[in-house]
């Protein structure tokens, strides 16, 4: 593959109003396990409090967007972007996503990305991350800052859910270029989030197992060694229809809550482990409506749990607008839910409806950074776009 140097520096415009949604799981103040037990929906919404519609969603004061990619066929011959990660290693942004000059999921995918040294204001030249070969396809994936050294987990296949599986790359950084390395994994596994550190001493990487009925799954790894990793399935009820699990993991001591993307109707689906995520209760549907896309999960510095995606009453099957849902400090369950984005920054969309999805975030210093695909047209021919969030404006009780 060649690489692609976009010309064009990209900066951020003024504060103004975006959605996010925030997806997460849990019973008032009792345990992970009693939320999820019996025939009744998994809790992950104050059932004391109405859902928003989407025209009911609050903006975000303070809020700050960035184009990082703007998709530019006529230019760089790249069709296709999806999956955009974030991540900052030693003081820079770093960037991801899936770019793909052909069809998707096809073997001409490759991941590029680009940094920023000033928290997002200005857009370094773009770079490769890994161009896979003749072969196999590499996509879109998640990184992980640990000890000075930053890593990608990237899916990579032969063609349209064939032969998926996790690679992993590292950044020389005297070198400036990512280097792959020799990693264990089951076959299948395309990680969704971040690796998350638990208190046994492992890491936890929310993601998908790509096989017959498409299951949400989780990457559990041996302590530090992040080359060595053992994928466990999330069981499904027996009468849930069908999902692209798609998920996300919320950790709190031994509890792991997850939440993933449904296939067959705008609700979240969730589950609950109480041993490190060694095992599951059965993945079902929850109270909390939800777009079928990748959702994206975490608990803030406030002690706040959230969970982005299209999240409102009216949600539907479609990705737009973008939001967030949050708890209060301490509570597990979601009870308020504020915009972040509509439509693409600056595009003349020529009357196409815009879709707002596969959110990734990193919090530092006060603001919440999500980054996501804005499609311009229909095929995932997107933007990837930047919502900077003051975390305190995200209150909720």
């Amino acid at each position: 593959m060649v690489q692609s140097h976009h010309p064009v520096i990209g900066r951020c415009a003024r504060p103004i109003c975006l959605i996010v949604v925030t997806l997460w799981a849990g019973a008032h103040s009792g345990s992970i396990a009693r939320a999820d037990e019996g025939p009744s929906p998994f809790l992950l919404w104050d059932p004391s409090k109405p859902i928003p519609k989407r025209n009911e969603l609050p903006p975000i004061e303070g809020l700050r967007f960035c184009i990082v990619k703007e998709r530019r066929p006529e230019i760089d011959g790249y069709r296709w972007l999806h999956g955009a990660a974030i991540v900052r290693h030693i003081g820079i942004l770093y960037t991801s996503w899936g770019h793909n000059r052909g069809e998707e999921n096809t073997v001409t995918e490759i991941v590029q990305g680009r940094r920023s040294t000033d928290d997002g204001r200005t857009w370094l030249p773009i770079e490769m991350i890994a161009a896979g070969d003749t072969e196999r396809g590499v996509s879109h994936g998640v990184f992980l800052s640990h000890e000075r050294t930053l890593w990608a987990f990237l899916s990579s296949f032969t063609g349209p859910r064939r032969d998926t599986r996790m690679q992993a790359y590292v950044l020389d950084e005297q070198a400036g270029r990512w280097e792959r390395r020799p990693i264990t994994i089951g076959k299948g596994f395309w990680p969704m989030a971040e690796p998350l550190k638990m208190d046994d001493g492992n890491w936890i990487m929310a993601g998908i197992t790509v096989a017959s009925k498409y299951p949400a799954a989780v990457a559990i790894s041996h302590g530090d060694d992040l080359a060595n990793w053992e994928v466990v399935e999330i069981p499904q009820a027996e009468a849930l229809g069908r999902m692209w699990g798609e998920s996300a993991v919320i950790v709190e001591s031994a509890e792991v809550t997850c939440i993933a993307r449904y296939g067959a109707k705008g609700l979240a689906l969730a589950s609950a482990s109480k041993d490190y995520g060694r095992t599951w209760t059965p993945m079902r549907e929850s109270n909390l409506p939800m777009t079928p896309a990748k959702p994206y999960a975490g608990i803030l510095s406030t002690g706040q749990r959230y969970v982005i995606g299209t999240i409102c009453a009216d949600a539907g099957m479609r990705r737009t607008p973008l939001s967030i849902a949050v708890s209060a400090p301490g509570r597990r369950q979601f009870s308020k839910i504020y915009r972040i984005a509509d439509t693409p920054k600056g595009t003349n969309l020529s009357g196409n409806q815009p879709h707002l999805s596969y959110p990734y975030a990193l919090e530092y210093d006060g603001r919440l950074y999500v980054i996501y695909s804005a499609a311009l047209v229909p095929g995932n021919q997107n933007n990837a776009e930047l919502a900077i969030i003051p975390v305190d404006a995200l209150t909720a009780d």
